[in-house]
């Protein structure tokens, strides 16, 4: 039986930002306040996918919740907004910090963002113990991108990344390829590391709000998420158009908000390709249920810099997934061990629509699918390892 513990998370994405890592976020908090642990968040008010502030007085039962940002103003321009909320966040948690810090048995950074952290390190108290969560590794995004200014920003995510980590006690990776990779290019010892996958987090509570937006004699092919830059989202929108063309019966919907949702709904004229907002949090079985296949696309490259955190809900909803990832990763392998489908490691469109036509017609073994998200996803053992 774990002892009662006084936590400090520190993230800007929490309740009720809508997007993955805020839901990630939150429902990690509740599963700690259910255990009778006691714990404070140093977050941002929601601006998620819009990046636009919506300030919020929401609260949790059981957590204390200090929030900040309400007045930023975040630029359309990528780079910039990014910069607005790394030293946005830091100087909030500086301000924070004394305060809350004081009689915490225990500190969770969640990376990213990582130079909040990198900033307060000569502040935190030394005698608390600090473990790190890793969501991505922006350094594995920055790579491949010419130019000095992104030369520049890979530099500093390095220098910045390399510091958070090297200064945790511990620190839990949500792959072992982003595990292994972080140790190659930070020099981590092995002794800190664990890994954990994303939780599931859905219940089999199935709502009746989203009848209207889908057809129920098409096949229904849904992308639903945020939509930046690691999506492809410029890939997945010309897959769509090419399918839409070559197979029957079929309607393609991605629900999604922020700059490239916009783009591409701006630019669609296909009519069996539909676009609306992210759906509520209550409605995301509902959403599943309806979905005939949910597309999880990775950029070319990117396996190493993080593994969906929305991946274990679709699995344990018994939704048929087409994931496109990179040849030998630990999502193809994870599928291949376990018998799951299907996985396409390139993103040609031509062999994109194949594996679509074929996972159309398959029938998916999803008792079994169910079974295999319920034992590789659970939060227990994250919370496990998170004090271990």
């Amino acid at each position: 039986m774990l002892s009662k513990k006084k936590i400090l998370i520190i993230s800007p994405f929490f309740y009720p930002e809508p997007i993955s890592t805020g839901k990630f976020n939150t429902n990690f908090v509740l599963e700690l306040v259910n255990k009778g642990h006691e714990v404070t968040v140093l977050c941002f008010h929601p601006f998620y996918p819009k990046w636009k502030v919506k300030k919020s007085k929401d609260k949790l039962k059981g957590v204390k919740i200090i929030r900040g940002g309400s007045y930023l103003y975040y630029s359309n321009k990528t780079i910039i907004r990014r910069l607005v909320l790394e030293f946005s966040f830091a100087f909030f948690v500086l301000r924070k910090l004394r305060k809350h810090q004081k009689n915490k048995d225990l500190i969770i950074p969640i990376f990213p963002p990582s130079f909040a952290f990198y900033f307060i390190l000569p502040f935190l108290n030394k005698k608390t113990r600090k473990v790190g969560m890793v969501h991505d590794l922006q350094e594995v995004y920055s790579e491949g991108k010419s130019g000095f200014l992104n030369k520049a920003i890979r530099f500093f995510i390095h220098r910045v990344e390399k510091k958070c980590y090297l200064n945790c006690d511990k620190l839990l990776f949500l792959s072992h390829e982003m595990k292994n990779e972080a140790k190659k290019l930070y020099s981590l010892q092995e002794k800190i590391l664990e890994v954990q996958y994303p939780f599931v987090s859905i219940t089999d509570n199935i709502t009746n709000d989203l009848e209207s937006i889908f057809d129920k004699d098409k096949n229904n092919i849904v992308y639903s998420g945020a939509l930046g830059d690691k999506q492809n989202p410029e890939k997945l929108y010309d897959f769509f158009l090419k399918a839409s063309d070559q197979i029957e019966n079929t309607v393609y919907y991605i629900f999604s908000e922020g700059e490239s949702f916009k783009m591409l709904e701006k630019q669609n004229n296909n009519k069996k390709i539909l676009f609306y907002p992210l759906v509520k949090k209550e409605n995301l079985e509902e959403l599943y249920s309806k979905s005939t296949i949910q597309i999880v696309p990775q950029k070319e490259n990117t396996s190493k810099g993080s593994l969906p955190s929305k991946l274990p809900n679709l699995l344990a909803s018994g939704c048929k997934l087409l994931v496109i990832t990179d040849k030998e990763s630990e999502i193809e392998m994870l599928f291949e061990k376990n018998n799951l489908d299907l996985i396409a490691t390139n993103w040609d469109t031509n062999t994109l629509v194949k594996k679509m036509k074929l996972l159309i017609e398959k029938n998916i073994n999803k008792e079994h699918q169910k079974l295999v998200a319920a034992k590789l996803f659970t939060i227990d053992e994250m919370i496990l390892k998170v004090f271990r």
